[in-house]
């Protein structure tokens, strides 16, 4: 076969979906760590001096490791919204910032999602683990019936932490109410790490920080435990590790060399072990789709007594060489890890550079599954199949022609290529900018490949290339969507 029929077969399958190459539906267990940045873990070079993550490198190990893998905002919300519906966050009223705890469903019960996806498809569905999507229609009342909410977009079964880890509610929700809710009393009580406010008093039984990891785990491995190879299943796992406040467990404490959260970081791996052992031995490894990544980069601190301050200071570099990080509208704020394992499928033990982006998701799951995507003016309005970089292909041009992502504060970035141009103003009013990220309200333009730790910026010496990013990124926000 000449080089041209190769290239010309290869287009072809990464425009088809899987349907014909694959008979039996694959379970999907997609895993989506929380501020947990690229330079974290082993295979994305920390020192095993600093942290050991054997469980998430033998992924890398089974599968495939990429490099250019993207969040769409460099905060959760947002990365998690676009995540399940394949759409852009800011195209809805969150701009920036996050959703508070007492936010409703951002999921429109109607909007295509992950789930209401795979569940016409045969699969049994569910969330586990951190939520921070929203409840109910105009405001979450957690001491009453949370509906709508993950049940209603598709989800078979649902637990989580509904908003942060050591949020204010300081309980679990299981489907549609408060794990354990006794009454619908509610009294203030305690503190929260969070600005130090009242906790509030749920009655119901109330979360042990240092257990929360141990909880979410055994839930995913005993609903794991409950499927059968009859019926495909697709399980959306969100460990609250490593997002403050660092609170690692009794087995993890004092075993990395970066300190409580190194400790944290280990938590981690040993939760993903246990989902992957419990894929083995339900015998669903090898038909499993495995995916792990995080909902954006790392909380880079140098300063201060912060736990996330004494591990860089021991060397741990959580977001590797990346310049920024969480909240930022710099690479660390959106590079982060990006694990496939598919046994059978994704070549083992491979790199893959293609850009990808979280938000490409839904498109490359219903690829998965042979099932069309709606028009992109009603669904999906930004996600790209990258299903072909899943299956080791090599294709003769991107898959992605752009991607735009946002700051915590709602500054645009958009790459194409090479190039990312910042747009350099704020959703978010100017003066409520903080001094530490105020660099980012001037445009700027670097070229990663040369520049990837965007030291040299570019805006004045490259003005055609800016005025052709800020026209495509303004043209992109008009148009509604970006996927033809």
């Amino acid at each position: 076969m000449n080089r041209r029929t190769f290239l010309k077969q290869a287009s072809i399958a990464a425009a088809a979906p899987l349907e014909a190459a694959t008979v039996k539906k694959p379970n999907i267990v997609i895993i989506l760590a929380d501020d947990f940045g690229y330079g974290s873990l082993n295979c994305y070079g920390a020192g095993t001096k600093h942290v050991r993550t054997p469980n998430l490198d033998r992924l890398a190990k089974q599968g495939i490791r990429f490099t250019d893998a993207n969040t769409p905002s460099s905060v959760c919300s947002p990365s998690r919204y676009a995540l399940m519906t394949g759409r852009y966050c800011w195209r809805t009223s969150l701009k920036f910032e996050v959703l508070n705890v007492n936010a409703p469903l951002h999921i429109e019960p109607t909007r295509l999602n992950l789930a209401s996806l795979l569940k016409p498809e045969g699969y049994s569905t569910s969330a586990i683990g951190k939520w921070h999507l929203g409840y109910g229609t105009d405001k979450a009342d957690y001491a009453h019936e949370l509906t709508p909410g993950p049940l209603e977009i598709g989800f078979d079964y649902h637990f989580a932490v509904p908003s942060n880890h050591g949020d204010v509610t300081g309980v679990f929700v299981e489907n549609r109410k408060v794990a354990g809710l006794r009454s619908s009393k509610v009294e203030p009580f305690g503190k929260c790490y969070y600005g130090g406010k009242p906790f509030l008093g749920f009655d119901a039984p109330q979360r042990v920080d240092e257990q929360v990891m141990d909880v979410l785990t055994d839930h995913a491995v005993e609903w794991i435990g409950k499927q059968s190879a009859a019926k495909p299943f697709f399980l959306y796992f969100t460990p609250v590790a490593v997002h403050e406040p660092t609170t690692p467990s009794a087995r993890a404490r004092g075993t990395s060399g970066a300190g409580p959260y190194g400790d944290w970081i280990h938590d981690l791996d040993h939760s993903v072990g246990r989902v992957l052992k419990a894929l083995d031995d339900g015998k669903f490894a090898e038909d499993t789709l495995v995916i792990f990544s995080s909902d954006n980069g790392g909380v880079l601190m140098t300063d201060g007594d912060r736990p996330e301050a004494v591990a860089f200071r021991a060397g741990l570099h959580v977001n590797g060489d990346w310049r920024g990080r969480k909240h930022s509208i710099y690479q660390g704020g959106f590079r982060v890890p990006f694990l496939v394992r598919w046994p059978g499928k994704a070549p083992a033990g491979t790199t893959c550079d293609e850009t990808i982006n979280l938000v490409d998701m839904l498109a490359t799951v219903a690829a998965v599954v042979g099932k069309p995507l709606p028009a992109a003016e009603g669904a999906a309005e930004d996600s790209v199949n990258v299903l072909p970089t899943f299956l080791g292909q090599t294709l003769k041009t991107p898959l992605r022609s752009s991607m735009i992502s946002h700051s915590a504060d709602g500054v645009f970035a958009i790459r194409q290529g090479p190039w990312k141009f910042i747009e350099g103003k704020s959703a978010k009013p100017e003066e409520k900018v903080p001094k530490t990220r105020k660099m980012e309200l001037a445009p700027q333009l670097y070229n990663l490949m040369d520049d990837p730790a965007e030291q040299k910026n570019l805006i004045n010496d490259r003005r055609d290339v800016a005025a052709r990013l800020a026209d495509l990124l303004s043209t992109s926000k008009a148009k509604g969507h970006t996927r033809n």
